[in-house]
């Protein structure tokens, strides 16, 4: 079964949403230029008391978060499993950091995403027929797609799909919406999948159904008029599927760091974009063994200087945490504390350059230690907590990082972007 030709009936919402998830979402505004607090006052729109107390609370969060863990799209024994989620989750909970006060704020009853927002990325005819396929896995439990590395489908992947890239859109509503009326408004966090960096416009690829960043990215311009939006993935591979989306559009910068020679193969220093949107596509690949240290000159040397020439409306992050040493499915050795780095300066970039606007959108990380622990020290970062790090990291385990490959590696980006 080849991508782009998949033979997946209609997904049957499985409950009926609250008025507060309509309440959040754009379409349902009578004017999309009504401001936050004018919402809040405002009870024509049918919100309950208990959501207004909700949004009431939210405005003062530092992180807003959404969950979907698709517990029904599951291979056994593949990497890329229902667990993931639900383990950041526990390790949230048990750190008191998925209720901490009004800091952090957990968005639920969110609408998944029509096909509307799913065609703005991903060719109408790959999604109907992933929709259509779900008669093949109800037949046969679970099918597998064939040269997409491996990518599976279930019985609940393409509700599960929507699911996913409908938590991202709405916490692009909410954060937007914030920072009408906060110079500070909340890091969203999408703990959702499928991933989706690899998900190429005409099908699934390497465990990505739907591309979730992209998708977002292009539904806060269509939604918003946020024009320039600055992607950042930081995965351990390269997120060729939101690369091939945007490679001749200008208006959205795509930057990519991952493991040299990793999956897929692509990402490499010369794919800098086409046409117009040549100069929007920074690629990095680091050489194995890179760690904490090649992270933060790449973050000081190449990211900051791109955002800070692009001007971005909006900040979105395709955040992998499978970069971690402990990690089985590369050879990259960061730690938590180098994801506790990139989430407290990407939030600071966010607020320098766009209003704070700033959402991260999980990706890989498939040692539910490491995981759930980075995934922890990111809302730490982001809350103004210390990081944790120490309690976690060992450090006898690190070696010597490749330094001058990782310098020869931004020398030649900065002279090709002329940074």
């Amino acid at each position: 079964m080849q991508a782009g030709c998949i033979k997946f009936s209609a997904p049957h919402t499985p409950c009926e949403w609250k008025k507060c998830a309509a309440f959040l979402r754009p379409r349902y505004f009578q004017n999309q230029a009504i401001s936050w607090r004018k919402l809040l006052r405002n009870r024509s729109y049918g919100a309950s008391n208990s959501c207004f107390c909700n949004l009431k609370n939210f405005t003062d969060a530092k992180v807003i978060y959404s969950v979907a863990p698709a517990l029904g799209h599951n291979k056994e024994a593949h990497p890329e499993s229902h667990l993931r989620v639900p383990a950041i989750v526990k390790a949230l909970e048990k750190m008191e950091l998925s209720s901490k006060g009004p800091e952090i704020f957990e968005l639920k009853n969110f609408k998944p995403a029509s096909v509307d927002d799913i065609a703005r990325v991903h060719a109408k005819a790959y999604v109907t027929g992933l929709e259509q396929a779900m008669d093949e896995a109800s037949k046969k439990g679970i099918i597998v797609i064939d040269g997409t590395g491996p990518t599976y489908a279930t019985t609940t992947t393409f509700q599960d799909s929507l699911v996913a890239a409908g938590a991202g859109l709405a916490l692009v509503d909410s954060v937007v919406a914030a920072s009408n009326n906060s110079q500070n408004p909340p890091t969203g966090f999408a703990l959702i999948r499928p991933p989706g960096h690899h998900a190429i416009p005409k099908g699934p690829m390497g465990f990505c159904v739907f591309g979730n960043v992209a998708i977002a990215a292009r539904y806060a311009q269509h939604a918003y008029g946020l024009k320039r939006v600055f992607i950042i993935d930081f995965d351990v591979h390269h997120g060729n599927g939101t690369n091939d989306a945007f490679y001749d559009d200008p208006d959205i910068f795509f930057l990519s760091t991952h493991q040299d020679g990793s999956y897929p193969g692509t990402g490499r220093i010369d794919e800098v974009g086409h046409g117009d949107g040549e100069g929007t596509t920074v690629n990095l690949p680091l050489p194995g063994g890179s760690g904490d240290i090649a992270m933060r000159t790449v973050f000081d040397e190449v990211i900051v200087p791109c955002a800070q020439r692009f001007k971005p409306d909006i900040i979105l992050v395709s955040a992998g945490y499978d970069g971690h040493v402990l990690d089985p499915l590369a050879s990259l050795q960061f730690t938590t504390g180098t994801y506790y780095m990139l989430a407290s300066n990407i939030k600071q970039l966010a607020k320098d350059l766009c209003g704070g606007r700033c959402i991260f959108f999980l990706e890989g990380g498939y040692n539910l230690d490491s995981l759930s622990y980075s995934v922890a020290d990111s809302f730490r970062a982001f809350i103004g907590e210390r990081s944790l790090a120490s309690e976690f990291d060992n450090p006898a385990i690190l070696y010597e990082e490749p330094t001058t490959k990782v310098k020869q590696a931004i020398q030649r980006i900065k002279s090709i972007h002329s940074l």
